[in-house]
């Protein structure tokens, strides 16, 4: 059989599900997935088999109205990952069904003649009824040339899907070895990790005035490495939250996003983490690239 490889982005509002269903996509954890919207800040890419399709997925920042300048950023890296793929799936959650966040996607979608498959996600959570109508109104857009019902928490649909975007995956040799599934430096991955410990340990005290840069990785003779990575935070005020009294909370978060560490990377881990004010971080040129965002003026 011919070989193929497809490009896909995974777009949507914030919080449809999208880190969730790559995830499930790749069979293995790449992406952050928190309760909290607006995690996904960089274009992380997944990499799946589908028979001797090669699928690499790009589960791009959620799509909403930018006020901030790292807003800005994250949403042109959302558009431009959908404009440099082959195919375009549009989550929509089924709970929300076609909201104001949607539908101004969807607008965009027209407006750019782009024709992309519908995911409608958390199927789980919501009656039979319902479903079908919301398909209904989704189908008379004109946006879309397929519609998938799926639960990208549980699994639901998601082959269905898989092999419809492997159909449509163009001929032509694979950009990455068949066991590859993701394509972040590690340095990239190991902040991710970090990152998402303090979402889902502050995430009510410490929203997203955070950043963790991986300063530097130094692997040691015996196999194992030294990471020492910042935390950077908007203020002094926030410093004390994340240290925590006699630094049980760094400690904490810490060994927490250690452990997952030496799961993704297959050795002992050595991790050393400072906490650092830098106001204004998210106007800084130099944090953006290490993001992977462009800093958009």
């Amino acid at each position: 059989m011919t070989q193929g490889c497809g490009f896909i982005a995974l777009i949507g509002t914030p919080n449809a599900g999208k880190s969730t269903l790559l995830n499930s996509l790749v069979g293995s954890k790449v992406a952050i997935v928190t309760h909290k919207v607006q995690t996904t800040r960089t274009r992380i890419t997944g990499i799946a088999m589908a028979g001797d399709a090669q699928l690499v997925f790009i589960d791009t920042p959620g799509i909403f109205t930018p006020k901030k300048r790292l807003e800005r950023a994250m949403v042109q890296a959302a558009w431009s990952g959908a404009d440099g793929a082959d195919q375009v799936v549009l989550l929509i959650d089924a709970q929300k069904g076609l909201d104001q966040g949607t539908i101004r996607i969807i607008d965009a979608l027209k407006k750019n003649k782009m024709r992309v498959i519908a995911a409608i996600n958390k199927v789980d959570l919501v009656d039979k009824p319902k479903l079908l109508a919301l398909a209904q109104k989704i189908q008379q857009t004109g946006v879309f040339m397929e519609i998938f019902m799926i639960s990208a928490l549980t699994g639901d649909g998601v082959p269905d899907l898989k092999a419809h975007l492997a159909a449509g995956a163009p001929e032509g040799p694979w950009h990455y070895p068949p066991d590859q599934i993701a394509d972040l430096t590690q340095r990239l991955m190991a902040s991710e990790i970090t990152r998402e410990k303090i979402y889902l340990k502050l995430h009510q005290e410490l929203p997203y005035a955070s950043t963790v840069e991986t300063e530097a990785w130094h692997e040691k003779k015996d196999g194992s490495v030294r990471i020492d990575q910042t935390i950077y935070i908007d203020r002094k005020s926030q410093k004390g939250i994340v240290i925590g009294k006699g630094g049980a909370m760094l400690k904490s978060i810490g060994a927490d996003a250690r452990a997952e560490m030496e799961e993704t990377f297959g050795c002992k881990v050595h991790l050393f983490l400072f906490v650092k004010i830098a106001e204004k971080w998210s106007e800084q040129r130099s944090h953006y690239k290490a993001m992977g965002l462009d800093y958009v003026e």
